[in-house]
């Protein structure tokens, strides 16, 4: 990875650090249902009483793999739920409160656990187990990291359940910067912002029709040009990032266009935030 990459990350991403994570749809903290990626059907366990856990979170940024699905046979006093980090991640906290579990994070955060200390026989059935995870700045994007593990095992050490769970490195989400909310523009504004280096950007208006295309450059800048005149009037802009098959979208702004492509030049973009400048017809 180069420096300026890196440097990148600890100026834009160090600040977004704490915003969360992007979580699989429908299933809190992450969780995906039986039979989903990383789920039972996908660890050799037709039963479907294996354990599953997915989330998806992006470089810099903590948040919650949520382990459920046992369906087995009762474990009792001492049983303990174990998470083993993923590559490039850590567990840095145990947040499930439920009565008779205690949790407790390894030292480096390399693992987590919940230990039944309720006295009496847990099934471990009907609860979701979450796991604070962080995931390193440098993490690349698109890619599943490798290494994260479930096992449930009995208070003498015997494993009777095993998982593999799925954690995602996400896409953080382009800043669409320039032009400002509700400022009047030209019929061919520049756009600009800023987003993870070498990421697509597509910046697409209110009928998620093309405006402009460009590449985040290494220190995570884009700027693109309009290769056609905005119409006149109030309309709305938002910038697409795409890296490694997985896309995040900036806020919409909504933009009120007071010039007229007569009064100017055309100018298109040429693919890299660069300018075209064409002389006005005739």
């Amino acid at each position: 990875m180069s420096w300026s990459r890196r440097s990148w990350k600890t100026t834009v991403l160090g600040s977004l650090a704490m915003a969360g994570a992007v979580l699989v749809p429908g299933t809190a903290y992450g969780g995906v249902e039986p039979g989903g990626p990383g789920g039972p059907a996908g660890q050799g366990d037709p039963g479907g009483r294996g354990l599953w856990a997915s989330a998806t979170i992006e470089p810099g940024r903590k948040g919650v793999v949520e382990v459920g699905g046992y369906e087995g046979e009762p474990l009792g006093e001492g049983s303990v739920l174990t998470l083993t980090a993923p590559a490039k991640a850590r567990v840095t906290g145990v947040p499930f409160a439920g009565l008779g579990y205690r949790g407790a994070v390894a030292p480096g955060g390399n693992s987590g656990t919940y230990t039944f200390v309720g006295g009496a026989v847990s099934t471990w059935k009907g609860h979701k187990f979450p796991f604070s995870v962080s995931v390193d700045p440098d993490a690349e994007p698109g890619t599943r990291l490798p290494d994260c593990t479930l096992a449930l095992s009995d208070a003498e050490g015997t494993v009777h359940r095993r998982g593999t769970c799925s954690v995602m490195v996400g896409l953080p989400a382009p800043v669409l910067s320039h032009p400002a909310s509700g400022v009047p523009l030209s019929a061919v504004p520049e756009t600009s912002g800023t987003a993870y280096p070498g990421a697509q950007i597509t910046v697409r208006d209110a009928q998620e029709d093309e405006v402009c295309a460009t590449t985040a450059a290494p220190n995570g800048t884009w700027s693109c040009v309009p290769g056609r005149a905005l119409p006149a009037g109030a309309g709305r802009l938002q910038a697409t990032a795409t890296l490694n098959g997985v896309s995040a979208m900036s806020e919409q702004i909504d933009i009120v266009v007071t010039g007229s492509a007569r009064d100017e030049h055309d100018t298109v973009s040429d693919g890299g935030g660069g300018r075209l400048e064409v002389l006005p017809r005739v």
